[in-house]
């Protein structure tokens, strides 16, 4: 496999969302997404599943390296505060450690310098 740009370009289900790099390296991730009318949950604010996806994507792209095939072992999500509708959300993943073929990520998703949600996955790597 490339690098997190190519696996981000291949990623259909991301893409259909709008998200969007803003910065890929080696154990980094900053994406954003703006909250469409159909992520919009019955409570009115953005499907906490939306969220998840955005953090889940920025957690892909700061895992993945170029010639590694690397998926998540485990992931939780706390969510803070609700986003709404025309909110533009950045996730931004940050390498807490890799050791052996395992690694753990922090995920903070953020309207303007509001939290919205705060998310750790666990990596695992297939291949190199």
């Amino acid at each position: 496999m490339n690098g997190p740009a190519e696996m981000l370009a291949a990623d259909k289900a991301s893409n259909a969302l709008g998200i969007e790099p803003v910065e890929l390296r080696d154990g980094y991730a900053l994406l954003r997404m703006t909250v469409t009318e159909l992520m919009i949950n019955g409570h009115g604010i953005a499907h906490g599943g939306y969220v998840f996806l955005l953090a889940d994507t920025a957690f892909a792209c700061a895992c993945n390296r170029a010639g590694s095939v690397t998926v998540a072992a485990t992931a939780e999500i706390d969510f803070i505060k609700p986003a709404h509708e025309g909110d533009e959300l950045v996730a931004e993943a940050v390498e807490r450690t890799r050791f052996g073929r395992s690694g753990i990520y922090d995920i903070t998703v953020r309207r303007g310098t509001e939290i919205v949600a705060e998310f750790r996955g666990r990596s695992r790597t297939l291949r190199s």
